[in-house]
């Protein structure tokens, strides 16, 4: 009797790791042949979106739906910011939850198999949509709006350099750079976090701007390096491509 409790176990075990190999595996499908396990954060945070998307899915939540969802919350997000300065710790925390959405629906989509190029679409439109209110909400926090528009120029540069050179025939995404969309909702989160501080110990106005100036900086500078991470990788992946 007490081999049979065991080998149960060794049998859950089993199947838990197998399914934990085909989600990391259909995740990579979705996404070029990048494999997560090679990072611990990218790992866990696919496992998070899988077990998050799970219950959505037995309510019939389909992936454009929840795509839909991420990035209407990331206005909302912005629009929270309008409020005041005390109400940018809500601003943060809306941020995350559409973090979490925009991971939740390749999810469903792996899991339900309902991937679709106008899915793809659809999920670069929001990916886009939402990049311009990240940058929008450290302008909002306190950052110079010069710096803002830098930020979301380079960003939208360096995703115009990767569909262009996957229309171009490069496979996958080219580089994963210090400036992917998880630096990006970073970023918002610190500039709202710090916005939120600063109101609640009463830091001088210009005191404030400064360290959202430093902040959006270091945002900016992180886009400048992607976008040179990813022109390199583009020029070596597509030399030797036919024209």
């Amino acid at each position: 009797m007490p081999a049979e409790p065991g080998g149960l176990a060794r049998d859950r075990q089993r199947a838990r790791r197998s399914q934990r190999e085909s989600v990391l595996d259909a995740w990579s499908e979705l996404h070029g042949g990048i494999d997560p396990r090679d990072s611990f954060w990218v790992e866990r945070w696919v496992l998070l979106s899988s077990a998050c998307a799970r219950p959505l899915v037995r309510l019939g939540a389909t992936p454009n739906a929840i795509t839909v969802c991420g990035a209407a919350v990331t206005a909302i997000a912005f629009a929270v910011t309008f409020a005041g300065r005390g109400w940018f710790a809500v601003a943060a925390l809306v941020i995350l939850l559409a973090a979490v959405l925009d991971g939740v629906d390749g999810a469903i989509a792996a899991q339900t198999g309902a991937a679709t190029r106008w899915g793809r679409i659809l999920d670069t439109l929001a990916d886009r949509w939402s990049d311009i209110f990240l940058a929008g909400i450290v302008v909002m926090a306190g950052a110079p709006p010069w710096l803002g528009v830098v930020i979301a120029v380079l960003t939208l540069f360096l995703e115009g350099i990767r569909a262009t050179a996957q229309a171009a025939g490069m496979v996958g995404p080219g580089a994963v750079t210090v400036w992917e969309r998880p630096s990006r909702v970073i970023l918002a989160v610190i500039a709202t976090v710090m916005a939120a501080i600063v109101w609640q110990v009463g830091l001088s106005a210009g005191g404030a701007q400064a360290l959202a100036a430093i902040t959006a900086g270091i945002g900016a500078i992180l886009a400048v390096i992607g976008v040179l991470q990813l022109l390199l990788a583009v020029f070596r992946q597509t030399r030797g491509l036919p024209a």
